[in-house]
């Protein structure tokens, strides 16, 4: 099974790298598979580690309130 996440790019470093953040976990992500130009501030969907889709903010918090719904089945 597959599994990708959102969050927010905090900050673009050098080589296609960023820095993304959700609930307070920061990760370094690859921006190299985006054909979109992603600024700090963007959500993006990000898989195993590489950002593979831009995500507009509404549905970035449809999807975060989505998921944490989650919380009431566990």
């Amino acid at each position: 099974m597959c599994l990708s996440v959102i969050a927010r790019v905090l900050k673009i470093m050098e080589n296609d790298e960023a820095i993304a953040e959700l609930g307070g976990v920061k990760k370094q992500i690859s921006l190299g598979l985006m054909a979109d130009e992603i600024r700090p501030g963007d959500w993006v969907l990000i898989h195993t580690g590489y950002a593979i889709a831009k995500v507009d903010e509404e549905k970035a918090k449809e999807m975060l309130d989505a998921i944490s719904t989650m919380d009431e089945f566990t």
